[in-house]
């Protein structure tokens, strides 16, 4: 497991936000308002769905979760994209299936003012 790191810097009346991970990646966020999409409460409940009913797809997630699939994915892409979760692609019958799987155990935020 990795630790995920978000600083939030405050300048010229605005906040600039960058996360760092252990893999020493840098992304720039545009805002406050990106990290708030980022870490909202339905992201917060796909990791803990995703860390504990471990679903075997991005569809038996939506199922568990109660929401339809396109949001779903969509929220599980940008996840993924910031290294919160990880799809681990499988293969099944003629199709082929991303089940997420969770590759942080910690997200710290850091507020410099």
């Amino acid at each position: 497991m990795a630790i995920r790191e978000i600083t939030i810097k405050g300048g010229k009346g605005a906040f600039s936000i960058f996360k760092k991970s252990s893999s020493k990646e840098n992304y720039d966020f545009s805002g406050i308002l990106a990290l708030r999409q980022l870490l909202s409460n339905e992201k917060a409940r796909i990791l803990h769905v995703i860390k504990t009913q471990k679903p075997q797809s991005i569809y038996e997630l939506a199922k568990k979760l109660e929401r339809g699939f396109k949001s779903v994915n969509d929220d599980v892409k940008l996840l993924e994209r910031f290294g919160f979760i990880e799809l681990i692609e499988e293969k099944t019958k003629n199709r082929t299936r991303h089940r997420p799987a969770i590759v942080v155990d910690t997200i710290t935020i850091n507020v410099k003012v």
